[in-house]
C-alpha cells in the first residue's frame, strides 16, 4: 500500500524487542501495512541494528552516571543529596539519549527515511527530536507510557515544586507539538486534555493488553508445583515506585504473625530496588518463603506465572500508581490467576471481580487478602475465570490495538491503514 506517511520511526529509552507494549505496537503497524523502525537501548551483545519480525531496530548505549534510588536510611541531608544526584544523572541519562535520537533519525532519514515519529515516554525531551522534522512536513506522534512529574512525585515522596514543574513544561511541550497522543487509560486521557489542553478527538486511548500469543499458560513449574504449598507470584519492575517492599513487609506479617508457613512466593523481575530488597528480605527473615529472581527467561517466567495459586500487586497509593494502569495486571488475568491488590483507580478498572482489594497501603490488610484466598480455592476458581474472560472480551491486545490504527488513520486517512470491525463495547470506556 504505497503512499506518503507509510514509514514510521519509534523512539523508545528501553529495550527493543523487551519493552512489550513497543514491540506489540510495532508488530502491529507492519501488519497493519507500515514500515516501521525502532531507536531504542543497546544491550551489551546486542547488534546496532537488526530486523525482527519485520522491524529494524536500531540501538545506542545506554548512559547512568549515577545510582538514583532512594536508601531506607536516607536521612533529609541523604534524600537532598540523593535528589541534586538524580537530577544531575537524569539530565545526563536523557540528554544522550535525546541526542543520540536527533542523530540517529537523520541517519535512517538518510538511508530508508520515515513520514512518523513516534515517541514513547519517558523522557519527554524527545519532542526536541521532533521539532526539526515536523518544519519539514513530518508527522509526531507521542505515546504516554507514564506521567513523568508524578514519577518524580512517587519515587522520591517529592512535593510538587521546581523538578515536578520542569517535568511539566516538557510533558506539555510534548503534548502541544504532537499531531495525535496516546494514552495508555482513560485517566491519562483526561490529564492530557485538561493539563495538556489536547482535543479530545486527537487522543487516543491504547490499553495495555496482552498478545494472544502469550495467553496459553505453558506446563506449570515442576519445582514450584512440587512444594505442595500456595505459591505466590509477582512479574515486574522493582523500583521504588512499584511497592515491592510493601509486599515483603506484607508477606513477613502473613508468614510470622498469622502463623502461615504454607506458601511460597516468587518475585520476578528486576529495576533499582532489585539489592535493596535483596537486603529488606534477608532483614525480614524471609529466606524460606520468598526469592526475588532478578531476571529470568521468558520460558521460566511463564512456567512460574503457570504455576502460581495467587498473584500479587503491591502497587501503592501514590500520585503515578493512582491513575496508571499495569500490563501485570492483564498477564495475571490472562493466565487465569486471581488477584490480590490496593485498591487503585485504574487497577480497579481493569481487574474488576479477578482482584481482591485491600485498603491501599495497608501492609497486614494485604497479607490477609492473601490469606482469606489461600483458604478459599473456589473463589480463587471464579476470580481467576472472571479475569480469563475479560482479557479476551475486552483487554486483549487485538481488541484494546484498534485504537492505535485509528490514531494512524486520522494521521493519514488517505494512506490510513484498513480498520478492522468495531468490537461491541461493554464500557463507556474505550481501550
Amino acid at each position: 500500500m504505497p503512499g506518503p506517511r507509510r514509514r514510521v520511526l519509534m523512539l523508545v529509552e528501553n529495550f527493543y524487542p523487551q519493552d512489550t507494549r513497543v514491540r506489540n505496537e510495532a508488530t502491529l503497524l507492519v501488519g497493519a501495512g507500515y514500515q516501521v523502525s525502532v531507536i531504542a537501548w543497546r544491550k551489551p551483545g546486542q547488534a546496532f541494528t537488526e530486523e525482527i519480525n519485520g522491524v529494524r531496530a536500531y540501538r545506542v548505549r545506554p548512559c547512568e552516571l549515577f545510582d538514583k534510588t532512594p536508601s531506607r536510611n536516607d536521612g533529609p541531608l541523604g534524600m537532598f543529596w540523593l535528589k541534586a544526584k538524580s537530577l544531575l544523572g537524569y539530565m545526563a541519562e536523557y540528554g544522550v539519549f535525546t541526542a543520540s535520537c536527533l542523530a540517529l533519525t537523520f541517519y535512517v532519514l538518510m538511508k530508508e527515511g520515515f513520514d512518523v515519529l513516534h515517541a514513547h515516554n519517558p523522557p519527554d525531551t524527545l519532542f526536541l527530536v521532533a521539532i526539526p522534522y515536523k518544519l519539514l512536513g513530518k508527522k509526531f506522534v507521542f505515546d504516554h507510557h507514564d506521567l513523568c512529574p508524578e514519577l518524580y512525585q512517587s519515587r522520591f515522596g517529592a512535593k510538587a515544586g521546581f523538578y515536578s514543574g520542569l517535568l511539566r513544561f516538557f510533558e506539555a511541550r510534548s503534548l502541544s507539538l504532537a499531531n495525535v497522543t496516546i494514552a495508555t487509560n482513560e485517566s491519562y486521557k483526561q490529564i492530557q486534555i485538561e493539563r495538556g489542553g489536547r482535543d479530545p478527538k486527537t487522543v487516543f486511548v491504547v490499553r495495555n493488553g496482552p498478545d494472544a500469543s502469550r495467553m496459553t499458560p505453558p506446563a506449570p513449574s515442576a519445582r514450584l508445583r512440587g512444594m505442595n504449598k500456595t505459591i505466590l507470584c509477582y512479574i515486574g519492575a522493582l523500583n521504588p515506585q512499584d511497592g515491592v517492599d510493601y509486599l515483603l513487609r506484607s508477606i513477613r506479617y502473613l508468614y510470622y504473625d498469622l502463623k502461615r508457613t504454607d506458601f511460597y512466593c516468587v518475585v520476578m523481575g528486576g529495576g533499582d530496588s532489585l539489592a535493596n530488597l535483596r537486603t529488606l528480605a534477608k532483614e525480614l527473615q524471609l529466606e524460606d518463603c520468598l526469592e526475588l529472581t532478578g531476571f529470568v527467561s521468558e520460558e521460566d517466567l511463564r512456567s512460574n506465572l503457570a504455576a502460581a495459586d495467587i498473584c500479587v500487586d503491591p502497587d501503592p497509593s501514590s500520585p503515578l500508581n493512582d491513575v496508571s494502569t499495569w500490563i501485570k495486571i492483564m498477564e495475571y488475568m490472562a493466565f487465569s490467576k486471581p488477584i490480590v491488590t490496593f485498591d487503585l483507580k485504574e487497577t480497579h478498572f481493569s481487574a474488576r471481580e479477578a482482584a481482591l482489594y485491600v485498603p491501599p497501603n495497608d501492609e497486614k490488610a494485604f497479607a490477609a487478602g492473601i490469606a482469606k484466598l489461600m483458604d478459599d480455592p473456589a473463589l480463587r476458581r471464579k476470580m481467576g475465570e472472571f479475569g480469563r474472560g475479560r482479557v479476551e472480551k475486552e483487554l486483549q491486545w487485538k481488541i484494546v490495538s484498534t485504537n492505535l490504527l485509528e490514531a494512524y488513520q486520522q494521521l493519514s486517512p488517505q494512506n490510513g491503514p484498513q480498520l478492522p470491525q468495531k468490537q461491541p463495547a461493554l464500557s463507556s470506556r474505550q481501550g
